[in-house]
């Protein structure tokens, strides 16, 4: 039998999370999710109270310093459970589980999570916050760690016939969605489209009412329906939103990049942090846009934003920190709000009045203690003044306390961000920010991917233990397929075939081709396997694994395409349930599926000394399409294809019909819009 004195200190400092470090010091004797760990549970025969949380996460600060740093909360926990700390960014799958457990017994979710477990981790109570004196008809902390000991002790029954009820829930919910839905047609996509139109905010831009989160994905794929149909209602729908977050304070108007959501309906005050995700998804729609449609805000936007991400988000080996904390010392909004009288200190009174107009910053305030958030609701007028008062209040700003980091870095968020970046830095023209993506690739090959599995994520040098999940295979693959597009370079189409591979032998559901588990067939055993196609904050991981399959069908030789092709295709038909009945939870489905509509669209460049159609071709190809350039049959898409009289040409083809060969931008954009 374990000694359950081995477990009566804190264990959280070895940890490779920032967040479970920032609970090192607590009097809580927090443990991390491992089997020693569920086997105290088992030999101390007590609770598990599972918190799961953030490190950017400022409710969960909130209760960590109302609760987890008091010395008597602390004891209960203590005496009565196992406490275990889990990082949801580490652990997506131990988060799925019980945020499931969490809203099919309270309607709603969030963080921090805090879920009581039998020992054998079957959920029998779930919460979110809890403060620490009753509040708004919510018990105090004391109270419901009172309650629930005294019901383990006296009524363990009833916890057993609970935790039954809500793990055969789950286990219905992770069934799958069931094929044979709709065709995923053109007249099923302008429906899905029109559905989610009639959900806009017409006032205030994006869609329904506060809080509002930034819908990154969810605008890729209109902005592809725009592309493939021309439906200019649509492309409106698009810019308003893009517009709108643009101009609020959702966006940072100084350093660029955005926050998590907007707590009110207008995009005015942020929750503060900063999500390497949303930034990655946002870079990749703002920077198709501004090649859409060329609008100085929506093009600075872009390039803001990518140049956010090198800055203040890159590591020392060249990948990307999960996020920017939403407090300041313990404060929201401590750096980045500011009164008129601020304004004028720094930037003297003439600039200072003209800021206080500019960036909408009143005596009011818009957010707290008479501060505001800064927005732009409308373009300046003198763009040299404007970039003089941006770069000094944003070297004032630097001056202040800054927001701490969490410098994990997670596979799939940094796949996303390599992706989004080599689509930035091709479509607009800015090598380095390719450059950079190369960089991350590099380094995530190498320290995140062993005999062709991956890890979930590192902290500096150590990798931790978590192993990937389906988003972090498909997220890398899309990102591989991106970077050989952008380079040529042979070893990322083989490096995203292994992934592929791995993937499809280890997470696809054998019984449903198409369906696709969220953990690996040999990972660890919890009360359900997750298996969740929605689009959430970040898109699922059956949708990305959709995108990657896609694409790289169309990079591969014809025995792979076709496997690759009809595995993408029978993933597609699965998302018809979402796609008609919750079209905005798919938002990454729509964009997959969009980009199957249209072929995919493959644009194959053959080169010849002095020819630039390649940059032309990247510039006007559809947001979805595969694009390839080098010399004749140095890839799958150039076998064949050599320049035409001497001239560079490009060759494209949808699915598997060809145009034939163009030489010059006119005629490569007349092909591309027929």
């Amino acid at each position: 039998m374990l000694d359950a004195r081995a477990l009566d200190t804190n264990a959280l400092d070895e940890s490779t999370s920032p967040y479970l470090r920032q609970h090192a010091d607590n009097p809580v004797h927090w443990q991390q999710w491992g089997p020693q760990a569920l086997q105290s549970a088992r030999d101390r025969d007590v609770p598990i109270l599972l918190s799961i949380g953030y490190s950017a996460c400022h409710w969960c600060h909130v209760m960590a310093h109302e609760s987890f740093e008091d010395e008597t909360t602390a004891a209960l926990m203590n005496e009565n459970f196992v406490c275990i700390k889990v990082d949801r960014e580490e652990r997506p799958d131990l988060d799925s589980v019980y945020m499931n457990a969490t809203v099919a017994m309270t309607g709603q979710g969030g963080w921090p999570m805090t879920c009581f477990l039998t020992p054998e981790t079957e959920p029998f109570y779930c919460g979110t916050y809890y403060p620490p004196t009753p509040r708004q008809g919510m018990p105090s902390f004391e109270q419901l760690l009172t309650a629930i000991a005294d019901t383990w002790s006296t009524r363990r029954q009833d916890v057993f016939d609970a935790s039954a009820a809500i793990v055969s829930e789950l286990r219905k919910q992770s069934a799958g969605i069931p094929a044979g839905g709709r065709p995923i047609d053109a007249d099923f996509l302008a429906a899905s489209v029109a559905a989610i139109c009639a959900d806009e905010d017409t006032t205030f831009g994006g869609f329904g009412q506060a809080p509002k989160f930034p819908p990154g994905a969810l605008l890729e794929g209109l902005l592809r329906h725009y592309e493939r149909t021309g439906n200019g209602e649509v492309l409106d729908v698009v810019r308003r939103t893009a517009s709108a977050m643009a101009r609020g304070g959702i966006y940072d108007q100084l350093g660029g990049g955005f926050a998590r959501y907007s707590v009110d309906a207008e995009w005015i005050v942020p929750h503060f942090e900063k999500m390497l995700y949303d930034n990655a998804l946002l870079l990749r729609f703002y920077a198709h846009a501004a090649r859409v449609d060329d609008d100085p805000l929506i093009r600075r936007v872009a390039s803001d934003t990518a140049e956010f991400m090198l800055r203040e988000l890159r590591t020392a080996n060249g990948c990307f920190a999960s996020a920017l904390d939403a407090d300041t010392q313990g404060v929201e909004g401590l750096t980045y709000a500011w009164t008129p009288e601020q304004l004028i200190e720094t930037l003297g009174f003439e600039d200072g009045v003209w800021a206080t107009g500019l960036f909408a910053v009143s005596s009011a305030g818009t957010f707290e203690a008479g501060m505001s958030v800064l927005q732009l609701p409308a373009e300046p007028e003198d763009y040299d003044r404007f970039a003089r008062v941006r770069r000094a209040l944003s070297e004032a700003r630097a001056i202040r306390p800054q927001p701490g980091r969490d410098d994990k870095v997670v596979t799939a968020w940094n796949g996303l961000a390599i992706t989004a970046l080599v689509e930035a830095g091709i479509g607009l023209n800015t090598p380095k920010w390719v450059d950079a993506a190369v960089e991350c690739g590099e380094q995530l090959f190498a320290a995140h991917v062993e005999s062709g599995r991956v890890c979930r994520a590192s902290l500096g040098s150590a990798v931790g233990d978590a192993t990937g999940v389906l988003e972090d295979y498909a997220c890398l693959a899309v990102a591989g397929a991106a970077l050989f597009q952008a380079t040529g370079d042979s070893v990322w189409i083989e490096r995203t075939v292994s992934l592929l591979d791995a993937a499809i032998e280890h997470f696809a559901d054998p019984d449903d081709a198409g369906s696709w588990f969220d953990t690996a067939d040999d990972a660890e055993t919890l009360v359900t396997r997750p298996r969740d196609p929605i689009d959430g904050a970040t898109p699922s991981g059956a949708s990305t694994m959709a995108e990657a399959l896609l694409t790289a069908a169309a990079l591969v030789d014809h025995t792979s395409s076709a496997r690759y092709g009809e595995l993408a295709a029978a993933s597609l038909a699965r998302a018809a349930l979402i796609l008609e009945r919750a079209p905005r939870s798919g938002g990454h489905w729509l964009a997959v599926a969009e980009a199957s509509a249209s072929g995919p669209i493959q644009i194959a460049v053959s080169i010849a000394p002095g020819g630039d159609l390649m940059s032309a071709a990247r510039r006007l190809a559809p947001g979805g399409s595969v694009v390839v350039a080098g010399e004749t049959d140095s890839s799958v898409l150039l076998m064949d294809r050599p320049p035409v009289d001497g001239l560079e040409t490009a060759y494209v083809c949808r699915g598997f019909v060809c145009d034939r060969p163009v030489t010059s931008a006119e005629d490569l954009s007349y092909a591309l819009q027929r």
